[in-house]
């Protein structure tokens, strides 16, 4: 039975959703308050972070983006997480996140693929990033020749500036400082909330407490939904279903990513196995990269499921199980066919996630509700909230403490657009 104990409280910021998105807000919010996270609440319905998207996700960050806000998004990220790893490197009391630039790489096999890839290289650059080159395909094979590049027309190689990290330690180290600014964290669930019949705005937020602890009941200022796969139920929670206001296009869709071996010999021909892979996409979609110390010759590798077979994923147990079949069909062929190494294998584990799918458009939305004045949305980055979530964070900290945006204009991001239809489309999508 559940303890039917509860108390009110008054707080400035209720975030739902202690992932790293809302860490990163939470955090971000308290840094622009000169430290003081007093009144900043994190409510998280699983603090084990089981099924939390970042916590099983491939851990990537790169620059290789199409659109001017993601590019700036992850410029912003990057020099986050440079300065955690340079922190950590220098005996400060936070979790190492393992930061290893290895590298990004974009194979195109068409000639459209190919100016997809010139134009983004071109607005990368003209963003300020550097370290980036476009391969020819002898280039590629010069610079990896254990890459099977006879069909590959073009590359978009980021050397440095991308890569991969721990996301569980990242988690770890933002609520470590949002907790040492003040930030309270709640494990609980949302069980209601009242919004003004006049204003709109949510009043009270009822939260019930995990481990059978009772309720509390919210008056916040401010409503984060940074619910990430869950944010549509979430919103649909606040505003009781009411069909007046504008839905979120945010659906948990299945991801799965599978952990293998190579036993052929590491070396510099195209019968060897890489030493070191950076995060390779392959024109067919499907991704590997190295994982673990260099030579250790174990990867990981994914791929995205085709349209109609991307259905949505509301049961946790559905997460129980990669699809192997995905496996068998579509990503174990498309390694064979682009490193030869690669017919020598063995899977050694696997395990399935979730995307916080935007289906309007794919990109993340951060904004307040135009029909919740005092909700804020930041969440459907579809595969790109890890590496988004400290600038996420900090976009919408800005949104709360000044009502506008200071260091990304994220404008064409906000809810608005999926009222509108004004979307922006991404091609470098993995």
């Amino acid at each position: 039975m559940l303890s039917t104990r509860s108390f009110s409280t008054a707080t400035d910021t209720l975030v739902v959703g202690g992932g790293v998105v809302g860490c990163s807000t939470a955090l971000h919010l308290a840094q622009a308050r000169q430290g003081d996270g007093a009144g900043i609440v994190v409510v998280e319905a699983d603090p084990t972070y089981k099924y939390n998207s970042a916590m099983l996700s491939a851990g990537g960050i790169r620059t290789q983006f199409s659109l001017p806000e993601n590019v700036r998004m992850c410029q912003y990220s990057l020099d986050f997480l440079r300065a955690l790893q340079t922190e950590a490197d220098q005996g400060g009391n936070i979790p190492n996140i393992q930061f290893q630039e290895k590298g990004y790489l974009f194979l195109a096999s068409t000639a459209q693929g190919a100016q997809t890839l010139v134009s983004n290289h071109t607005l990368q650059v003209a963003e300020g990033v550097r370290e980036t080159d476009m391969l020819s395909s002898q280039q590629l094979q010069n610079r990896f020749p254990w890459l099977n590049t006879a069909d590959v027309l073009a590359a978009s190689h980021s050397y440095g500036g991308a890569g991969w990290f721990d996301p569980w330690a990242l988690l770890r180290a933002m609520k470590m400082k949002a907790t040492e600014m003040g930030v309270t964290f709640v494990h609980g669930s949302l069980s209601s909330a009242v919004r003004s019949p006049i204003t709109k705005r949510l009043e009270r937020v009822q939260v019930q407490l995990g481990g059978n602890k009772g309720a509390v009941s919210y008056s916040p200022k401010f409503v984060v939904n940074a619910a990430g796969a869950k944010a549509s139920a979430v919103q649909d929670q606040l505003v009781g279903g009411d069909p007046a206001v504008l839905g979120l296009p945010v659906r948990p869709r299945k991801r799965c990513i599978f952990f293998f071996k190579c036993s052929v010999p590491v070396g510099t021909d195209l019968d060897s196995c890489p030493e070191v892979a950076p995060l390779t996409v392959d024109p067919s979609g499907v991704y590997f990269r190295s994982e673990g110390a260099g030579g250790a010759q174990t990867f990981l590798a994914g791929v995205s499921p085709k349209q109609e077979d991307d259905v949505d994923c509301w049961d946790p147990l559905d997460l129980e199980n990669a699809d192997h079949t995905l496996w068998e069909e579509v990503i174990w062929p498309a390694l064979f066919n682009r490193v030869q190494a690669f017919g020598e294998l063995k899977v050694t584990s696997s395990w399935a996630g979730l995307y916080d799918y935007n289906t309007c458009d794919q990109n993340g939305i951060v904004g307040f509700h135009p029909d919740v004045p005092n909700l804020l949305c930041v969440t459907g980055f579809s595969g790109h909230g890890l590496q988004q979530s400290p600038a996420a964070g900090r976009a919408g900290s800005e949104l709360i403490e000044y009502g506008e945006f200071h260091t990304l204009d994220l404008s064409r991001f906000g809810v608005e657009r999926l009222s509108s239809k004004d979307f922006v489309f991404e091609t470098g999508i993995v």
